[in-house]
């Protein structure tokens, strides 16, 4: 008898796309790290360069970073959780401070509604995991996104000052 077919998986971080770089860069890392350790399985094979030395294992299906507004991060946070996904969320406290015990301190006197995320990462089939983070699209710096924004053309600028 045939074996179902194993379903491919995706691992996605959404990350507040108004943090300066630095931020962002250290929400997903620290996101993509407690991923790996509830998701032991994620990190592949051992890379081995032609000299015979081994380099760590990747993980082999890649972690689309993904920016969205700040305000939106609960919603996908809520729908990930209501469609069974594995999520890993960074309170917005966890830049606040960098003692661990002031961060729990500061979440666990905030209300579920109050919490404000810098970024959440979604771990499940790549089908229930595009339909909640589908309309995103790649993480951009801020000076990308502005640089990205159509320019007025000099012709019309010169047009319009008269």
């Amino acid at each position: 008898m045939d074996e179902p077919a194993v379903e491919p998986m995706r691992c996605v971080a959404v990350i507040d796309h108004a943090l300066p770089i630095g931020h962002a860069a250290n929400a997903a890392a620290v996101l993509a790290l407690t991923m790996g350790k509830r998701q032991p399985h994620l990190a592949g094979e051992p890379l081995v360069d032609a000299s015979g030395d081994a380099h760590p294992g990747l993980i082999p299906i890649g972690i689309p970073v993904l920016g969205a507004p700040a305000d939106e991060l609960p919603a996908v946070r809520g729908e990930a959780l209501a469609a069974g996904l594995e999520v890993v969320d960074f309170p917005a406290q966890g830049q606040q401070t960098t003692d661990y015990a002031e961060f729990q301190r500061l979440v666990s006197e905030t209300s579920p509604e109050a919490l404000r995320y810098l970024g959440i990462m979604i771990y499940g089939t790549k089908k229930k995991v595009s339909r909640v983070v589908g309309r995103y699209s790649l993480l951009r710096s801020q000076a990308r996104a502005d640089e990205a924004r159509p320019q007025p053309r000099p012709d019309r600028m010169d047009a319009e000052a008269q």
